[in-house]
């Protein structure tokens, strides 16, 4: 009978680095999985921003999100941003860790100081920008090591509006009205109403009902503010406003049960 000594081969050689019981197995080439040079990731979000909220209007679009840093469940930081304009046709809104959405921003800016550099006449997009980041967030996903957020993109390409949204598995779609966070079933169903009754929604009628549903997210949502950033895309270019503080009233507080 053959033996593993018969053809040169010793077994304690042979699987040497191999699986071993109760230990991980580090395959060829990765970081070390155990001890002081263990993969680090991040398990769950620290500090999260919540909804983000995108209407397409007759010529534009407008995008929407408070400026509130939650840590936990603690109204920590109040001035946190999450609106980027990209360029002059297309502005980012992210939800979920800011920390995250603070990493991807230096990216693309740095990719932005890239394409300008470049001088060809060729910039970023709202469809190359939303395409781009279902790319990254998948393969981050794939890595198991996610950015925790999700993305609304919004913009004008070739005179017509476009919102996209991406969340961090890379799951990505487009629609003429999109939320995230509590705003995906507080103000979605506000906004989709708004616009089948009209269809033709003008820009003012789109900001007062952007600011309507940013008043409904700060009396119901508990990580909300009633401070907030809108952004309106049209052919003149990016507005981007605020901080605005919405006028709440709570003297009907007690009267909820």
């Amino acid at each position: 009978m053959a033996t593993p000594s018969m053809f040169g081969l010793n077994p304690g050689a042979f699987w040497s680095g191999g699986p071993a019981p109760g230990q991980y197995y580090n395959f060829p080439g990765s970081q070390a999985t155990t001890g002081q040079n263990a993969v680090q990731r991040t398990l769950s979000p620290v500090v999260t921003g919540t909804s983000v909220l995108g209407i397409q209007f007759e010529g534009g679009v407008i995008i929407a999100a408070d400026m509130l840093g939650s840590y936990g469940s603690l109204a920590r930081f109040r001035d946190c941003p999450r609106l980027l304009k990209v360029n002059d046709t297309t502005v980012l809104g992210a939800a979920g860790d800011y920390a995250d959405f603070q990493y991807l921003t230096n990216v693309i800016e740095q990719q932005v100081i890239d394409e300008e550099c470049l001088n060809d006449g060729f910039g970023y997009t709202p469809k190359s920008l939303h395409c781009w980041l279902t790319r990254v967030l998948y393969n981050r996903r794939s890595q198991f090591n996610p950015l925790w957020n999700t993305y609304i993109v919004a913009g004008l390409e070739e005179e017509k509006p476009f919102l996209g949204y991406v969340d961090k598995i890379g799951m990505a779609y487009e629609a003429p009205s999109l939320a995230c966070g509590f705003g995906a079933y507080l103000a979605l169903p506000i906004i989709r109403d708004a616009m089948e009754k009209n269809p033709t929604m003008t820009q003012e009628e789109a900001v007062s009902l952007i600011d309507r549903c940013m008043k409904l997210l700060y009396y119901r949502d508990a990580r909300s503010l009633n401070k907030y950033q809108i952004a309106i895309i049209t052919k003149a270019g990016v507005d981007l406003r605020g901080p605005i503080k919405a006028d709440t009233n709570w003297e009907v507080a007690h009267m909820i049960k």
